[in-house]
Formats: structure tokens, C-alpha cells, sequence
């Protein structure tokens, strides 16, 4: 792991920073961390923070937390699967070489491996291991037990004192981190005050309101607050038992692997079997069911997954859609009051044995469904913080329309805005949502592309694409009176002509924008609004349908 990651990550020092340290450091020598702070970019006692949160390397066997059959269990079958350096048993296992000469040593004394001879050159030469006889037994025996072959794991209290240290309450979210979190959306000071002390408490957080109006958009800026870097073990073992943590499709692990540049630290190197990564952020939707949440045991490979809430210890889980789940919502949140009420969750082995782990998380429930008809008042004062996150505004609505018109180079009129935001609310009763004007762009765009022409806001791909957001059955729909006119002449009466629909594209430098929103202040509800990524909500169905067509 590079020392000059993790301090970027924690915005101590910048990329450039550390590139102009590494030239001093391969120029002069030392260690990188000195070289930082003689250049004045580094803070002496931030430095010493951030070496002080490291797991420290084992120095012995004992230091592993590990007996020595374990171990040994783990060489045979790493020897066992090719391996025979010492540099490359150890690479796999994620040990420091002191380990694996004391470990080879046993071994040796056990007769379960041979020495064959070095190689390499005089300088860089290491002696080469072959498993015996009686090693191959030995190998077999640990294989007909596990067939886990990978990084060593830790202890059980050694995850459960790493929890506790990196709890997500040690770090302090201010008004300014969530200004600058929400730096891409317009807030308002309410929403502030409230998503603020949600964050800090480390607790959990409901989010409801309509469809498509950014509940998850909102989940996804509160874990990008955070920039604390916290230690995800590989693996764990309890009672013999090995238990997988560390997944790289959902952690994001900061370091940048082995890309040859200087990986010394101050005073101690880091322990390989912890992962250095963000606060993990992990979203679940309508597929989580109540066996997602216990231990995953392979029978054929004799090893266990984590859940997915236990990937997500020191971070965010989010349970999007929830109430749409295949599980009754009284059964998910049954399952879940033990350890949002104690902070403590309680496992299962596949051998009876149980154990308990520090449920530290924040977890999130965003749901479009009303929150009455999902749980009862006993868990709805378990989650201490509910906001409500509604439709925009007609102005807040315009802004949007505006803006994400302008990312794909269309220029929408107040009368084009006008024209679609009457058509919703006056000629129908529909509601106006945060997706609605990516939708509709979207459709205009795609029918351009089919007849060949350039996007344009034209009369009949309007009303199309409005006849797409809907059904003839969705509540608000009206039908529309008999009248003989032309389509074209009641678009006139409505205040939009063809002229004002005219194409008006406007090339841009930049293919996209960022994304655009607005909170505002509505009785006791905050409405969120978004742009370039408008269908950012807890969904529907019929949203997510393209062509629902009605007259």
C-alpha cells in the first residue's frame, strides 16, 4: 500500500503533492511521509494520525492472531496449488516475510516440506520449498476442510476492534461537507439542518415521497461526505471457520497495488490482509430477500460470503424500493430491529455456532410507498430521522427542464416549459416529478434519431412523448372533450406555436452538464429536485416504461 494514497484520499495532500515527494524520495532517499512535511505540505501530527490508524504488520506467528496448524494449513494448500518461493507463498497469503521464515521453519521441523535448492541470482536468490509425503497429507486433510486458498485471515476480535476504531460516528460532517457534497444541487438551508444531523448520529435515516424525485441520489451524496479511510479485512475466521469480507465489486480500495514506486512508512508497514477503502456504499433493491442477510456458506468450496449489510460495516446500506421487496416488509423489519436498536448483529455458522459483530452503519430506507402502510409506530421510532422528499415546482420544475435540455445541446423556450407543465397539471392532473424532463427529452431525442433530423422540440414529438409518461388509467388522467379542430390549432390556443417549437440547438463543447437540483420548502416536506440524472428516485414501473402511450 503507498502512504501517498491514503493521505490524498483524506485530502491531506494532493496527487501532485506526492508525484513531486516520490522524485525527492528516489533522488534522495528516506521515507515519503519526510519528504512531505520538509516540503511544507504535510502536517507532522496529521501524518502520525494517519500512520496510527494503520493495521500494524504481524512481526511473529502470534502477531497473526493465527495458531500455526492454521497457518500451516494455509501454506500446504497455497504449496499445494504450484507455489514454492517464500516471496510468492507470502504474496498470496498477505504475510511479511519474518511470518512465513518462522512458518516454513515449523514446517521443515514437521517434515512436511523439502528444501530444493535457491534460485534466482546471488542477490536476489531465496530458497525453494516442496511439499513431502507427509506435507501432501497434510495439504489434502486442510483442503478436505477448506478449499479457501487466498489471503490469510484475521481473528474474529481483531474485526471486531477494527469496527469499533473506525466507527463512522469518529468522523464529523459539518454544513460546509454537505455544501460541498451537494455542490451539483441547489439546496435550500432546511434541507441542510436536517440531512446534517442524520448523517452525524450514524443512525438510520428514512426517505420517502412520489417516485423519481432523487431519494437514492440523495443516499448516494450522503456517502460521498465521507472521507475517512478505513481497513476491510480480506477474510475473517471464527471458530475455524473462514468467512470472506473484502469484495472488489463493492469496495473501493484507494490504494493503487504494487505499480513499483517506494512503499516504505514510517516506523511500521501496513498489515496486507486489511484492504484500505472509502466507507463503502452499498445499495440493495427489490432482490433482497432475508436470506441475503446471513452467512453465505458454499458447501462445495466450504467457506462462507459475508452479507451484504457486513460488507457494508463503517459505511452506508441502503435498502432502495423498499416495500417492494419478496419479503413482506413486516418480515425485513423484524430481521433488522435487534441490530438497529443495540448496534449489535448476531450471525450463524452453518454448525450451530453463533456469534456477535458491532452493526456500525448508516443505514438508509428509501421507499415511494407511504411509510404507514410499510411498518407500525414501534419500529417508525427506531429510525429517528424521516424526510420527506417531494416533487418540484413548477419554477423548480422549468430549471430542471432547462438545464438538461441545454446538456444535449436543445434550447427549451418558457413557452416549450409552459407548454409541457400546462399539459401535466391543467390539461391532465398529474404531478410534476424530477424525472419527468430527462424522460421527455429522451423520447424527443429518440424520435429525431429515427427520422433522421436534428433534436428539436416540435408540436407532435411533445405530445408523444407526454403520452408516454402515462396511461389512460393513471389517476389524474382526463380525457379530452370532443372538439373539431386541428391538433395544430389547439396548440396555437394553448400559447405554443410551431415557431416557438422550432428547433433551437445549440452546440455545446461539453456533451454533458452536471447534475442540477433544487430543495425547497414546502409545509414540512423538502423537495429535491435533479437534472442530468433524473430518474434518481426510489422507482415505478410505469416511469421505467418508455412507451405508455395515451391520446
Amino acid at each position: 500500500m503507498l502512504i501517498g494514497d491514503v493521505l490524498v484520499a483524506q485530502n491531506l495532500v494532493t496527487r501532485e503533492d506526492v508525484e513531486a515527494a516520490l522524485e525527492r524520495q528516489r533522488a534522495e532517499g528516506g521515507v515519503l511521509g519526510d519528504h512531505l512535511i520538509a516540503m511544507g505540505k504535510l502536517d507532522p501530527a496529521d501524518l502520525e494520525r494517519v500512520i496510527r490508524s494503520f493495521p500494524p504488520s504481524p512481526r511473529s506467528v502470534e502477531d497473526t492472531g493465527l495458531d500455526i496448524a492454521a497457518l500451516l494449513n494455509l501454506v500446504t494448500k497455497v504449496m499445494h496449488a504450484g507455489a514454492e518461493e517464500p516471496s510468492k507463498i507470502g504474496g498470496i497469503l498477505k504475510l511479511p516475510a519474518r511470518v512465513m521464515q518462522s512458518v516454513l521453519e515449523e514446517a521443515k521441523e514437521r517434515k512436511l516440506v523439502d528444501v530444493l535448492g535457491a534460485t534466482g541470482s546471488f542477490a536476489t536468490s531465496e530458497m525453494r520449498f516442496a511439499l513431502t509425503e507427509k506435507g501432501r497429507k497434510w495439504a489434502a486433510d486442510a483442503l478436505s476442510h477448506n478449499h479457501y486458498v487466498g489471503p490469510a485471515p484475521v481473528p474474529l476480535h481483531a474485526f471486531v476492534e477494527r469496527i469499533q476504531r473506525q466507527r463512522i460516528t469518529n468522523e464529523r460532517v459539518d454544513k460546509e461537507a454537505v455544501k460541498k457534497a451537494f455542490a451539483n444541487l441547489i439546496i435550500s438551508e432546511a434541507f441542510v439542518h436536517q440531512i446534517g444531523p442524520a448523517i452525524n448520529s450514524g443512525r438510520s435515516v428514512l426517505l420517502y415521497g412520489p417516485p423519481g424525485n432523487g431519494k437514492t441520489s440523495v443516499a448516494e451524496r450522503i456517502g460521498s461526505i465521507f472521507r475517512d479511510t478505513i481497513y476491510i479485512p480480506h477474510c475473517f475466521e471464527v471458530e475455524g471457520q473462514i468467512i470472506k469480507v473484502f469484495d472488489a465489486g463493492i469496495h473501493q480500495r484507494i490504494d493503487r497495488g504494487d505499480s513499483g514506486a517506494p512503499r516504505t512508512l514510517r516506523r511500521q508497514e501496513h498489515d496486507l490482509r486489511w484492504v484500505p477503502c472509502r466507507r463503502p456504499f452499498i445499495v440493495t433493491g427489490g432482490e433482497l430477500t432475508l436470506e441475503m442477510l446471513d452467512l453465505s456458506f458454499n458447501p462445495l468450496a466450504k467457506y462462507y460470503e459475508a452479507p451484504l449489510h457486513i460488507k457494508a460495516l463503517g459505511g452506508i446500506f441502503t435498502i432502495d424500493d423498499f416495500g417492494r421487496q419478496i419479503v413482506s416488509p413486516e418480515a425485513l423489519l423484524n430481521r433488522w430491529i435487534v441490530p438497529l436498536e443495540s448496534r449489535v448483529e448476531y450471525l450463524k455458522l452453518h454448525t450451530g455456532k453463533s456469534f456477535s459483530i458491532p452493526f456500525d452503519e448508516l443505514v438508509v430506507f428509501s421507499t415511494n410507498l407511504a411509510p404507514r402502510d410499510l411498518m407500525d409506530p414501534a419500529f417508525l421510532r427506531r429510525i429517528p430521522y424521516k424526510l420527506e422528499v417531494g416533487g418540484p415546482t413548477p419554477q423548480e420544475f422549468g430549471q430542471i427542464f432547462k438545464l438538461v435540455a441545454k446538456a444535449h445541446g436543445m434550447d427549451a423556450t418558457d413557452e416549450i416549459v409552459d407548454f409541457v407543465i400546462r399539459h401535466l397539471r391543467v390539461r391532465h392532473d398529474f404531478p410534476l416529478a424530477s424525472y419527468q424532463p430527462k424522460f421527455l427529452i429522451d423520447q424527443i431525442r429518440s424520435a429525431c434519431k429515427f427520422e433522421g433530423t436534428a433534436p428539436q422540440f416540435r408540436p407532435d414529438l411533445l405530445t408523444t412523448a407526454l403520452g408516454n409518461l402515462f396511461t389512460k388509467d393513471s389517476p389524474g388522467y382526463k380525457e379530452e372533450a370532443p372538439a373539431d379542430k386541428s391538433q395544430q390549432q389547439r396548440a396555437a390556443e394553448s400559447g405554443l406555436s410551431r415557431q416557438a417549437l422550432g428547433l433551437r440547438c445549440v452546440r455545446r463543447s461539453a456533451a454533458s452538464r452536471s447534475i442540477a437540483a433544487a430543495f425547497c420548502r414546502s409545509s414540512s416536506s423538502i423537495s429535491l429536485t435533479s437534472a442530468s440524472s433524473c430518474i434518481c428516485g426510489s422507482s415505478a414501473w410505469m416511469r421505467r416504461l418508455p412507451s405508455a402511450r395515451f391520446s
